[in-house]
């Protein structure tokens, strides 16, 4: 077994700079933010923030994945709240806000919902894949959610959604409606 080395304590101080500025540097400028001005704004070399995360996507990764697990978190919280099929409509309709709220959020989560590529498990697509696994099972338990809806379908629907609402008006407006339509077309009396 391979052991880990903790990180020294100033690079700890770098990466969570890194990671703090990167948070900002995403809700201004989406995913494309320059990552050497992130660097800089950072008050590190270009280097030490490659070192820590040698790809866009793990930066993207590590910016949000507290957001995103709060996002899975929700699900459960949702579930002990409401039927099934309600929990299941407002969790997507919580996701999708995200999404549109939290600019660089969709760039990360895209990947996630596709299958076998490099990219498709990471920490925040895990936990956003096992918390929509529950809320489909138990709608479909309960007979609201078509039983051969498989979660990344839904998930990959729900990314659409958030585009299209972006689409709309720039700024959502119409995802909630756009998410009823989705809902209630994969109903479980539809086929």
């Amino acid at each position: 077994m391979v052991q880990v080395r903790p990180m020294r304590a100033d690079a700890r101080r770098n990466y969570e700079r890194v990671v703090k500025v990167a948070v900002e540097a995403f809700a201004e400028h989406g995913e494309g933010a320059s990552l050497d001005d992130i660097a800089k704004r950072a008050g590190v070399g270009s280097g030490t923030l490659y070192r820590h995360f040698p790809t866009r996507q793990a930066l993207l990764e590590a910016a949000y994945l507290d957001r995103v697990e709060a996002i899975a978190a929700r699900a459960d919280e949702l579930a002990a709240e409401l039927p099934p099929g309600e929990a299941l409509a407002e969790w997507l309709y919580e996701l999708g806000a995200g999404m549109v709220q939290m600019r660089g959020l969709k760039a990360l989560l895209g990947p996630a919902v596709t299958e076998g590529g490099p990219t498709a498990s990471t920490a925040c697509g895990d936990s956003v894949k096992r918390a929509a696994g529950r809320l489909v099972r138990a709608a479909q338990e309960e007979g609201t959610l078509r039983r051969d809806v498989e979660p990344i379908e839904l998930l990959r629907l729900a990314h659409g959604v958030a585009t299209a609402s972006e689409l709309a008006d720039g700024e959502g407006r119409h995802l909630r409606r756009y998410l009823t339509l989705l809902t209630e077309g994969l109903g479980a009396g539809r086929r």
